[in-house]
């Protein structure tokens, strides 16, 4: 019977877009939640709509709210939303305290999520557009210095070797850190290339803004719990903070979580310190509440392959031909670096997930 629970559970995950989209709703559904669709002006690989689908359970007017949020990063949507289903289907949803009330965004990225990509429709990293397009975009110069190697014109063995070496010369020079900085913390200079901030809000960052301003407008604390994957040890969940660890936001962070929260402006985290981050536009949204917010970070694959997969990716896009055999391919490499199938994994995930989202909610209901 153990054993059965334990398959039953990872039926919370799912195999496409179109699937994990029909699990949400229904889960959310037998909860009596009030659920609400954002639809995206993209369609699917098979033509499908795509949205951002919206779960509301409990009190409208509640002063304390669970936010849990999938997809920001399309493909890594899989992890998040298997999540969320099982937390639906657990039946903990009708045992929150009283004047707690929990808001699930399901699939913010959907073009990501269907299409099999990281980015938006926009070939934009949508936890790099959370910043002011009014005010002087951030800078990362050393970007232009690694342009052609991370984004090469032709994908061959002949090419990823010399892109292995102009990324193992600036290591050298500058070390690894430096590197992950410049290639994955952001840039708004190359609309085609890696980590992409954009130039200005994307649909995908418009309707978040909507959705939290417009669901939150009561809430006086708020925890969000955002999944994301890619980076770390198999199957182990980092409990990232997007801020310094002398701020107020990340001790109480670390006294609901506990010590293993890092910071990904301090260092010490899996995670480059990102220009931006949702996790810190979330919060400017909403003045009027204290928001305690973290990113859930499971580790898929090595670093080099996931790092190998993104490049490909972005290659498919800007000279490759997405629908062939080689597309094929290259999304097949994508899923497996952001999303493991194994029962073990998910397993993790949900093994994690769960006891996070329990100390969220005992958070929410602690006195400062």
């Amino acid at each position: 019977m153990r054993g059965r629970r334990n398959i039953d559970k990872v039926q919370s995950f799912s195999t496409s877009y179109s699937e994990a989209r029909a699990k949400f709703r229904a889960a959310a559904e037998v909860v009596e939640a009030d659920v609400e669709s954002f639809v995206s002006p993209m369609s699917g690989p098979d033509g499908e709509a795509l949205s951002v689908d919206v779960a509301w359970i409990g009190p409208r007017d509640a002063g304390r709210v669970l936010t849990l949020i999938s997809g920001v990063h399309g493909v890594e949507g899989y992890c998040g939303s298997g999540a969320q289903i099982d937390w639906l289907q657990s039946g903990e949803a009708a045992r929150m305290p009283e004047g707690t009330a929990a808001l699930l965004i399901h699939a913010a990225n959907p073009y990501g999520f269907a299409w099999t990509r990281r980015v938006t429709e926009e070939n934009v990293d949508l936890n790099r557009n959370w910043v002011d397009f009014n005010a002087r975009l951030p800078e990362n110069p050393d970007y232009e210095m690694l342009r052609e190697a991370l984004s090469p014109r032709e994908w061959t063995a002949k090419s990823r070797a010399a892109s292995a070496r102009m990324f193992g010369a600036y290591i050298g020079a500058h070390g690894l850190s430096r590197f992950q900085a410049v290639v994955s913390s952001g840039q708004h200079t190359d609309p085609r290339g890696l980590f992409y901030g954009g130039r200005k809000p994307t649909w995908a960052r418009r309707t978040l803004s909507d959705i939290l301003t417009g669901r939150l407008s009561t809430a006086r604390r708020v925890a969000v719990i955002d999944y994301h994957t890619g980076l770390g040890a198999w199957g182990v969940a980092e409990e990232i903070v997007s801020e310094r660890r002398d701020t107020a936001v990340f001790a109480r962070a670390a006294r609901w979580f506990g010590t293993g929260v890092t910071s990904s402006v301090d260092g010490g985290s899996v995670s480059a310190d990102l220009s931006g981050d949702c996790m810190i536009g979330i919060p400017r949204l909403l003045p009027h509440a204290e928001v305690t917010a973290i990113t859930l970070e499971f580790g898929v694959r090595a670093l080099e392959d996931t790092f190998d997969a993104l490049r490909a990716d972005a290659w498919l896009h800007q000279h490759g031909v997405p629908v062939s055999t080689q597309g094929q391919r290259i999304r097949t490499k994508l899923l497996a670096a952001f999303y493991d199938h194994s029962a073990v994994w998910k397993g993790m995930v949900l093994g994690q997930s769960t006891p996070v989202i329990r100390r969220a909610l005992a958070g929410l209901t602690q006195s400062n």
